[in-house]
């Protein structure tokens, strides 16, 4: 993956302008302290947390998903720092739920991790499904990720299962 990230409030897209997206706190969750809002084509919010494995990712995800801020929604990230150079992370995904890997995720905490300093350019994101290397490039501004592929599923849809989803 390559591409470079947005950070302006306007391309995240959010519904209001506000004054920091690397540390906004959003109403009702200030418990969980600054999101760091970031669009990678999609939009983010990252969590940085002390222990992602401790968070109630479906309670929270859903209902921070649907948060006024976010006019398209929003995925949802819980980032814990296991060093300046690795990040365990949690996802909740739009409009999928809790997942196992999330490419653009990854990527998004990754440019929160260095836009907070946190972290260097380069970090591995280790998620349930996981490892994945994320390095932001500093001349270019892309993002880049590597790691692992696995073939997961297959199956065929029949013309009578698509005139039943419609």
């Amino acid at each position: 993956m390559a591409g470079s990230p947005h950070l302006d409030w306007k391309h995240i897209p959010l519904a209001h302008a506000v004054a920091d997206t690397s540390a906004h706190v959003l109403a009702g969750y200030e418990a969980l302290g600054p999101a760091n809002l970031v669009s990678m084509g999609n939009p983010h919010a990252v969590f940085f947390v002390p222990d992602a494995d401790a968070v109630a990712v479906e309670t929270l995800g859903f209902a921070l998903e649907h948060d006024p801020l976010f006019p398209e929604r929003a995925n949802i990230s819980f980032a814990q720092m296991l060093s300046p150079d690795h990040i365990r992370l949690h996802v909740w995904e739009r409009g999928a739920g809790r997942t196992r890997a999330c490419g653009t995720a990854a990527c998004a905490t990754a440019v929160a991790a260095v836009r907070t300093g946190r972290s260097g350019r380069d970090v591995r994101v280790t998620l349930p499904g996981g490892d994945l290397n994320i390095s932001w490039r500093q001349a270019d501004g892309h993002v880049l990720m590597t790691g692992p592929v696995a073939y997961e599923f297959s199956g065929v849809l029949t013309p009578a299962m698509l005139a039943e989803a419609a």
